[in-house]
C-alpha cells in the first residue's frame, strides 16, 4: 500500500472521517456495493473517477435509484432531485496528507452534496489526488483538473488551451467555489474510500 495512502488515512480519522483502504479498484467497488442497499436512493457528483469505475451501471443494473446529471437529458431537473437521494457518491480534487479535502466546483452542487443534506457520503480517491499540503493541493487543481475538466466540457477558458490555470474571468470559467472540509461536520457520516491506483483527473 502507498505509504502516502496510510498516512492520509491517518490524518483523515484523527479528523473524524471514517476511511477504509483498497489495493484496487474492484475491492473498492465490492465494498461500496454491499455498504449501500438496494433500498437507498443514490445521487452522484461530476467525477471521471465514478465514470471509470463503472459504478452508474453498477447500481442501476441491480435497482438502485440513481439521480447523475451526466447521464440525464434534463439536467437540472436531475440535480433538483439528487438533493434528496439518501446516499452521495462523489470524489474529490485533492486530498492533503494532514486530512483535508479540497474542492473546486463551478456551480456548487458536488462540493455542497460533500457535506450537507444526505445520510451517507462516500468520496471516493486514488492515489494521484493525494498532496503534501493545501498549496500543492490548489496548483493540481489549477494544472491538472480545472484544464483536463474544461477540455473535457469544450469549455472556453485560457486552461482549456494553456493547460494550466490563468485567473480568467471567462463566463464559462469552472473554478467558481472552492470548499475545503478540514474535519467531518458534526452530525455527518463522510467515508473515504483510498484506492492504490491512479483516478480520475
Amino acid at each position: 500500500m502507498d505509504n502516502n495512502i496510510l498516512l492520509a488515512k491517518s490524518c483523515l480519522e484523527k479528523n473524524g472521517f471514517t476511511v477504509e483502504t483498497f489495493k484496487n479498484v474492484s475491492e473498492a467497488k465490492e465494498t461500496l456495493l454491499n455498504e449501500i442497499q438496494v433500498s437507498e436512493s443514490i445521487a452522484f457528483g461530476g467525477s471521471m473517477t465514478l465514470f471509470d469505475m463503472g459504478l452508474y451501471e453498477d447500481f442501476k443494473g441491480r435497482g438502485n435509484e440513481i439521480f447523475w446529471h451526466w447521464k440525464a437529458e434534463d439536467k437540472n431537473n436531475e440535480l433538483s432531485l439528487a438533493r434528496n437521494s439518501h446516499i452521495y457518491i462523489t470524489s474529490t480534487n485533492a486530498l492533503t496528507l494532514d486530512g483535508k479535502l479540497v474542492c473546486m466546483d463551478g456551480v456548487g452542487n458536488r462540493v455542497s452534496s460533500m457535506f450537507y443534506g444526505h445520510k451517507r457520503v462516500y468520496i471516493i480517491v486514488g492515489r494521484n489526488k493525494i498532496c503534501k499540503d493545501y498549496d500543492e493541493a490548489r496548483n493540481r487543481i489549477k494544472k491538472i483538473a480545472a484544464p483536463k475538466n474544461a477540455q473535457r466540457l469544450s469549455s472556453n477558458t485560457p486552461c482549456r488551451f494553456t493547460g494550466e490555470c490563468n485567473t480568467c474571468d471567462s463566463a464559462d470559467r469552472i473554478c467558481r467555489v472552492e470548499v475545503i472540509i478540514h474535519r467531518n461536520p458534526i452530525g455527518g457520516d463522510i467515508n473515504i474510500y483510498l484506492i492504490d491506483e491512479d483516478l480520475g483527473y
